[in-house]
């Protein structure tokens, strides 16, 4: 999905779900600024473009696909490798934009709490929907071996900051989190397609690491 179909996504979406029109266009191009920014070599414009990918491939099994739909433009919108609270900035800033928009409260609410989910990935509204887009998120950890190392070898330009020894151990952190799990995905759907294969690629890399 290019950026021009991003942005046309963007506009019907803006079209249909919200009274306030003229905030959409600058929120869109904020957007792409900031998946576009230098450094981010996997959390960026590719990463959303997969994402909304999967919301159209598995729409029909979403009850709420506009408010996902928000959720994935601005989950990653804020992303800091410095800071913990990128999360937190990002479902502030969906909050502000819908706000505005005129999306109603409720809805507004709802992505504002999924996006604060993508930080620990786990569902504590035990809402289906979260559960789809937990699992959009994560859909690299089951791609094949020659995707999954370079998406490794993404996140460690996106780490370039911290010494090997500091990001070595950091890493195994979040790689031991996930295996511990017991279910990596959490739809039943993804736990078909991509468990098995994400573990293998999870052990790997820590075998590696």
């Amino acid at each position: 999905m290019h950026i021009d179909e991003i942005k046309k996504y963007w506009a019907l979406l803006s079209h249909r779900t919200t009274a306030n029109s003229a905030a959409a266009r600058p929120a869109i191009e904020r957007i792409i600024r900031q998946y576009s920014a230098n450094g981010r070599y996997y959390h960026n414009i590719d990463h959303l473009s997969d994402l909304i990918c999967f919301q159209q491939q598995y729409a029909p099994l979403i009850m709420d696909n506009d408010s996902i739909i928000y959720a994935i433009y601005f989950h990653d919108i804020i992303y800091r490798v410095t800071r913990k609270d990128n999360e937190l900035r990002s479902a502030e800033e969906a909050a502000a934009y819908l706000t505005k928009a005129g999306y109603p409260e409720d809805k507004t609410q709802k992505v504002y709490r999924f996006i604060l989910a993508t930080a620990g990935h786990q569902n504590p509204l035990a809402d289906p929907d979260l559960d789809f887009l937990l699992d959009f998120d994560l859909h690299i950890l089951g791609a094949l071996p020659d995707r999954y190392d370079a998406y490794t070898k993404q996140i460690r330009k996106e780490f370039d900051i911290y010494p090997g020894f500091m990001y070595r151990r950091g890493r195994k952190r979040v790689l031991q989190h996930f295996l511990a799990q017991p279910g990596i995905y959490r739809t039943a759907i993804f736990r078909e397609k991509y468990e098995l294969k994400a573990r293998e690629n999870l052990e790997r890399e820590l075998e590696s690491l």
